[in-house]
């Protein structure tokens, strides 16, 4: 996985992920990736991949909520998309705000690979403060 920055848009996987978002006009995208991921509660085992999405899923929702985080360069295609949908989205949804911190929990566990990966990092401390506010900002 090519990852330069810790924020849920700073990898390749997550850039893969906003890039399909583009075809999406309302929160079937962000949902389904929500439930994708939710399976592995069953499985015990969150493979990277779907990690990475997950915190770009969750941090879309939390734009879309007026929660988001810094925007930068690789937020860019996502806050681009919020300011179109937005106005569109019907109020908001408590089944999908659960979903994306059952998510959260989900990245921060033991069964996360992503979580793996960051622990043989340097960036570890960063990383998981940078998914704790997104905890954080999502609860408010």
């Amino acid at each position: 996985m090519g990852t330069w920055a810790v924020g849920p848009f700073g990898n390749d996987f997550a850039q893969d992920w906003a890039q399909d978002l583009q075809e999406s006009r309302d929160l079937y995208f962000i949902e389904d990736t929500l439930n994708n991921v939710l399976q592995a509660e069953t499985t015990e085992y969150l493979e990277a991949p779907f990690g990475a999405e997950a915190l770009a899923a969750v941090e879309t929702w939390s734009r879309l909520q007026g929660k988001g985080g810094a925007k930068d360069e690789d937020s860019g295609r996502v806050d681009e998309w919020v300011a179109e949908v937005q106005a569109k989205l019907s109020k908001p949804r408590a089944d999908i705000a659960d979903k994306a911190q059952r998510v959260l929990a989900l990245v921060l566990s033991e069964a996360s690979e992503l979580r793996e990966l960051w622990e043989d990092s340097e960036h570890f401390e960063d990383w998981r403060a940078t998914v704790t506010d997104l905890q954080r900002r999502l609860s408010a």
